[in-house]
C-alpha cells in the first residue's frame, strides 16, 4: 500500500492542459493499432475524459452503472456553480477560465442552455486576504473581477439583506451550468463522435502484475482493453478499497428551491446573480431562479457520511429549518415561501478538498479521477485534459519521476 500525499497541479498557463507528473510511463502503442480505453464513471470528469480521448483518435468505452449524471451521481441535479474566485490558488482559476470556455462551447452546440452567464456575488463580513489573493490573480488574468462595497452591492442587489457584510467580489463573466443536462449532452455528442457507452456494473478489479488486462462486470463479462480510467465519484473507495476506502469520503448534503411570490421577478436571472455568503466560514450558497425551478439554496458545511448506494435521501426537517433561518437573514421575502423542490446528494471529498488525478499505484495502465469535493464540476473540461494526457496514443513521458497519488494545491473554500 503506497502512502498518498499532496502534489502540485502543474499547468503550462491559462487555457493549456496541464503537464502529468505521474510515477511510471505508459508503453506508447504501435502506429496505426489503438488497443481501446475503457472509462468507468460517467459524471463530468469521466465523460471529459472520455471526450478527450476519442478526441486524440482512441477507441474508447464509456461505462455506468445507472446512466450518465443519474439521480445519485455527484453530477446529477440541476445546477453548479462556475466561478474563479480560489484566492492565491491561481491552479483553479486557471483551470476554471479554460473550462469556461469550453462550457460556453457545449452550451452554444446543445439544444438547450448549458451555461448560464449570471455572474457570480460572494461576499464577506470582514475584509478578508481572500480578497485581495483572489483580485492579484485575476488582475494577473485579466478578468473583469470587481470588488464591491457594502452600498454598491445594496445598490445593485436590494433582495439581498447585507447587513453587517463589509465586502463582495464579483465575477461578471461566470454563473451556472445546467448539471444533468451538460453530462448527458456531453455523453450524446462522445456516442454521436464514435465513442462507445455501456450501462453495466464493474467490480472490484484483480490482476497481479504491472498492468490490469481487463475488467470484469457483475454479470461475469470481462472487458479487455490497453488502458483504464476509473472516475467513479463516490463509488471510488468502494470499487478500491485499499487503496481509497479511507481516503474519498462522501458526505450528505441537502439542496432546496423555493417559489418566489407570483409575478415576483427580482430573483429571476439578470436580476440576482448566483452568490455564496461566506459567513464566518459557515457557507451558504445558491442561484436565481434558473429555468422556473425556483429560487436555490445550499449550506456548504459537510454532512454525515452518506453511502451513495444506500444512504436515506429524505429531507432532514432540521436541514430545511436551517436554510429557512438563513433566508430569514438574507433573503427576507422569500423565507417563509413554498417549497417547491428539494434533493439530497453529496460530495465526494478528499483529504484536502484537493483532486484526485493520478496513476494506479499497482498498474501502469490505470489512472484514478475523483475526489470533486463540491468544487470539482465546473473543472470538468480540464480535469479530462489533464487525466487523458498520460493516456494518449503517443505515450507522453512523465516529466518527473514520483510515487504515490497526486491531489492538487492545497486551498480553504472551494466547495460550489
Amino acid at each position: 500500500m503506497i502512502k498518498l500525499s499532496r502534489r502540485s497541479l502543474l499547468l503550462a498557463g491559462a487555457g493549456a492542459a496541464a503537464s502529468a507528473v505521474l510515477p511510471r510511463p505508459l508503453r506508447a502503442l504501435p502506429a496505426g493499432r489503438d488497443a481501446g480505453t475503457i472509462v468507468i464513471g460517467a459524471g463530468v470528469f469521466g465523460a471529459w475524459t472520455a471526450a478527450r480521448l476519442r478526441d486524440g483518435g482512441q477507441r474508447v468505452t464509456l461505462i455506468d452503472a445507472w446512466g450518465p449524471a443519474h439521480a445519485r451521481a455527484s453530477s446529477g441535479g440541476e445546477s453548479r456553480m462556475t466561478r474563479g474566485a480560489y484566492g492565491a490558488d491561481e491552479v483553479y482559476t486557471r483551470m476554471a477560465l479554460e473550462s469556461l470556455a469550453e462550457w460556453r462551447q457545449l452550451s452554444a452546440r446543445a439544444g438547450l442552455p448549458i451555461f448560464h452567464r449570471i455572474g457570480v456575488l460572494f461576499f464577506f463580513p470582514h475584509v478578508e486576504p481572500f480578497l485581495d489573493e483572489t483580485m492579484r490573480v485575476h488582475r494577473a488574468l485579466g478578468l473583469p473581477t470587481q470588488l464591491l462595497d457594502t452600498a454598491e452591492m445594496r445598490r445593485r442587489f436590494p433582495q439581498i439583506d447585507f447587513t453587517g457584510i463589509a465586502a463582495g467580489l464579483y465575477e461578471p463573466e461566470f454563473g451556472a451550468l445546467m448539471a444533468r443536462r451538460a453530462v448527458q449532452t456531453l455523453v450524446a455528442e462522445f456516442v454521436r463522435g464514435g465513442g462507445t457507452y455501456r450501462q453495466a456494473q464493474v467490480v472490484t478489479p484483480q490482476a497481479a502484475g504491472r498492468t490490469l488486462p481487463h475488467i470484469t462486470l457483475a454479470t461475469g463479462e470481462e472487458l479487455a482493453a490497453e488502458r483504464f480510467v476509473f472516475a467513479c465519484g463516490p463509488w471510488l473507495g468502494r470499487i478500491f478499497p485499499d487503496l481509497l476506502g479511507r481516503r474519498i469520503f462522501p458526505t450528505r448534503q441537502e439542496v432546496y428551491f423555493f417559489a418566489p411570490a407570483p409575478g415576483d421577478t427580482r430573483y429571476q436571472p439578470g436580476r440576482l446573480p448566483g452568490w455564496a455568503d461566506f459567513n464566518g466560514g459557515d457557507i451558504f450558497y445558491g442561484f436565481p431562479d434558473l429555468e422556473g425551478r425556483g429560487f436555490k439554496i445550499a449550506h456548504d458545511a459537510h454532512g454525515p457520511p452518506m453511502d451513495p448506494d444506500t444512504g436515506d435521501r429524505t429531507l432532514t426537517p432540521a436541514m430545511l429549518a436551517d436554510a429557512r433561518a438563513f433566508m430569514e437573514r438574507r433573503f427576507p421575502d422569500l423565507a417563509r415561501r413554498p417549497l417547491s423542490e428539494a434533493r439530497v446528494c453529496q460530495y465526494e471529498n478528499s483529504s484536502n478538498g484537493d483532486f484526485l488525478i493520478d496513476r494506479h499505484a499497482d498498474w501502469d495502465n490505470v489512472v484514478l479521477v475523483g475526489g470533486g469535493s463540491g468544487h470539482g464540476f465546473k473543472h470538468g473540461p480540464a480535469v479530462g485534459r489533464y487525466a487523458a494526457a498520460p493516456l494518449s496514443r503517443h505515450g507522453l513521458e512523465p516529466r518527473a519521476p514520483r510515487d504515490g497519488l497526486m491531489f492538487g494545491p492545497g486551498a480553504q473554500e472551494r466547495n460550489h
